[in-house]
């Protein structure tokens, strides 16, 4: 399987050998014209990342070996009684387990795809979800699933192959599907937002990376978790209005200037306030359902936020 920069450099290579065969003004097809701002535009998404398409998939089967370990957990230690405690009906349940079942079937997928490029697929870690009965866990399966959406489609501008493209866009369905009904299950609103956000490969680790207490050799990425953000003591993540100021705490907030809310459907990606260590700063009108909280150490007006300007996070906030 060709890596991301090869694939491209092919497309590149081509398009200028066909361009220096033509006269001085030479004249492309629109296909052509699209196809170089395509390969021009992921070229450099994926170089500024450091990944190639076989890390891609890699950072997906971690992703995936994660999700699937958890519900394995969880039905190994809570009895199905918890869960229709909860309110959960029988089918429901058998929708939840099918849940994990499905998350086996993509780390089945992911495994032979970067064995067939020659390449050893990354091992399961070792991991601490921290749940302690059906409500935590359905909690967690919450954050998982949506963290899991945001990952698939924050991948999509970087992967170059068609066909491996064509396979995390079944997944990422799958997924979406998963987040909708662990939220209507649990009596959220199971579509808050009209748009889902993509995330950068660093920041969906960082989400990640609390849950990992270590991983075998050879299975380490090649990604590393920003600084851990969070709400200030009495402030709750998942109770937040648009409008109302919160107060954040990381050890490295002395470095960050503004508050990034991310959420999709946000003109550029993201809003910007100004951010004060003492009094904290606003939550930006507009926003409603899950929003990505990071601190940076700068507020672009084009609501861009890049890994480079990223001082902690991101952490996950439920704004109504």
């Amino acid at each position: 399987m060709p890596s991301l920069r090869k694939t491209f450099g092919t497309i590149v290579a081509g398009l200028v050998a066909l361009t220096s065969a033509l006269p001085a003004a030479p004249k492309l097809t629109k296909n052509q014209l699209k196809l170089w701002e395509l390969a021009k535009r992921q070229n450099e998404a994926a170089a500024a990342a450091g990944l190639t398409d076989i890390d891609i998939l890699q950072f997906a089967l971690t992703l995936e070996w994660l999700e699937a370990t958890f519900y394995q957990q969880g039905f190994a230690q809570i009895p199905a009684t918890e869960f229709q405690a909860l309110g959960l009906n029988q089918r429901q349940i058998e929708d939840l387990l099918k849940i994990g079942k499905t998350e086996e079937e993509h780390v089945i997928l992911l495994q032979s795809a970067i064995a067939q490029a020659g390449v050893q697929p990354v091992q399961p870690c070792t991991y601490n979800f921290g749940f302690t009965d059906a409500a935590s866990m359905v909690a967690t399966a919450a954050v998982l699933e949506n963290v899991g959406v945001s990952a698939y489609l924050g991948a999509a501008a970087l992967v170059s192959d068609g066909s491996i493209l064509t396979t995390a866009g079944s997944i990422l369905t799958v997924e979406a599907r998963h987040q909708t009904f662990v939220r209507a299950a649990t009596g959220a609103v199971a579509v808050p937002q009209a748009f889902d956000t993509p995330l950068s490969p660093r920041q969906v680790f960082s989400l990640a990376a609390p849950f990992i207490t270590s991983c075998p050799d050879g299975s380490n990425l090649v990604l590393e978790a920003f600084p851990t953000l969070t709400m200030a003591p009495g402030q709750n993540a998942q109770a937040v209005t648009a409008g109302s100021t919160v107060q954040l705490q990381s050890d490295a907030a002395a470095g960050a200037t503004h508050c990034a809310f991310t959420a999709g459907g946000i003109p550029g990606g993201t809003a910007f306030t100004e951010f004060n260590q003492e009094t904290g700063c606003v939550v930006p009108q507009g926003l409603a359902g899950i929003v990505y909280v990071n601190l940076a150490s700068a507020g672009p007006l084009n609501g861009v936020l890049t890994d480079d300007i990223i001082v902690a996070g991101p952490m996950i906030m439920q704004v109504s």
